[in-house]
């Protein structure tokens, strides 16, 4: 675990961890003038960042990444690369030694003094990230915009940090192990009709009211799908749509799961959210006792780790088959946090 647990508020500012180089040394220090000065120097004499291309001989041979967000950081790591990482935001918080870096702040609103004292030779990010390609920019960081919405998106950006990297023997093997993985659930499940599935996220402790459901054009979708599950939500036109308690009751699915960092709860706490649900016993999972809650921080990162969810939902929606699955070898670190 990290030294201290992150914020679940995007836009809230936590102090952040240096590694202190002498020339910058002063930017800790709780002088505001001198920390202005500080930056402004090095906007002026930093030179203009550009766009990177994969393969570029430069970003091959970069030792000093800066990560902004939890799914490229467990993909650096994954690869082999982590060694070259020197600063993570405040949600990266595996594998355990990427929470010994320093943090550059929030995925949406990174500290500038951070990137500048990390004295980084590549910042990457989301391609949705506006706020981190403006700071690099800004400030002459050389960085890379990176896709990771869809499972395509996830094996390429694997495939592409390879590439741009140096690394592509790393990123083949990893390619591989993720390949036999999909192709194991794929295999085992395609003559096994799917079940009707709702897959919720955050916290859903009152079903009365409007949730937050998980829709096409999704990675989760994807795995859901993979892992024998027809989300009744496959003809919506938005990834992440809102849903009320009257679409949910007349859809009536056959499983539910509830799946994010909010549903780790303990067995009392589950039982108080299945009696919430007990009050649409139309719903066939309610009748069936068919509600699940997966309380694993990585369900909701688009990562390396894409495996242990195809395992927790198919263990959910076909527990006869998955008994002992192909990826149950693996370390219990690998399912943390």
């Amino acid at each position: 675990m990290c030294f201290a647990p992150p914020s679940f508020r995007w836009n809230e500012s936590i102090p952040v961890k240096f590694f202190m180089f002498p020339p910058f040394y002063f930017i800790k220090t709780g002088c505001k003038i001198l920390r202005i000065i500080s930056v402004l120097f090095l906007l002026v004499f930093l030179p203009a960042s550009s766009l990177l291309w994969a393969g570029d001989a430069e970003t091959r041979s970069a030792n000093r990444i800066i990560s902004s967000s939890p799914s490229i950081t467990e993909t650096l790591f994954a690869l082999g690369l982590g060694h070259r990482v020197v600063g993570v935001t405040d949600f990266c918080e595996y594998p355990p030694e990427a929470c010994q870096l320093p943090s550059i702040g929030g995925m949406t609103n990174p500290h500038m003094e951070a990137l500048v004292t990390l004295q980084p030779d590549l910042a990457l990010h989301l391609s949705h990230s506006a706020q981190m390609e403006r700071n690099t920019k800004t400030l002459g960081i050389p960085s890379m915009a990176m896709k990771m919405d869809t499972l395509d998106d996830i094996l390429n950006s694997i495939k592409l940090l390879g590439s741009t990297l140096g690394d592509e023997k790393g990123s083949e093997q990893l390619l591989k192990k993720l390949t036999e993985g999909i192709n194991f659930y794929k295999n085992k499940l395609k003559d096994i009709p799917p079940k009707e599935t709702l897959l919720l996220l955050g916290d859903s402790s009152d079903p009365g009211r409007d949730l937050y459901a998980t829709g096409p054009g999704t990675f989760l979708h994807e795995l859901l799908e993979i892992s024998g599950g027809k989300n009744i939500l496959h003809d919506s036109m938005a990834k992440y749509p809102r849903l009320t308690k009257e679409y949910v009751i007349e859809k009536s699915p056959e499983v539910i799961i509830e799946a994010g960092p909010k549903s780790r709860l303990t067995p009392e706490q589950i039982k108080e959210r299945l009696r919430g649900w007990k009050r649409f016993p139309s719903i066939r999972a309610v009748q069936t006792g068919q509600v699940h809650y997966i309380g694993a921080d990585y369900i909701l990162i688009p990562g390396p780790r894409l495996l242990s969810i195809l395992e927790r939902f198919s263990k959910v929606l076909h527990p006869d088959i998955f008994h002992n699955s192909f990826h149950s070898k693996r370390t219990k670190e690998e399912e943390a946090p």
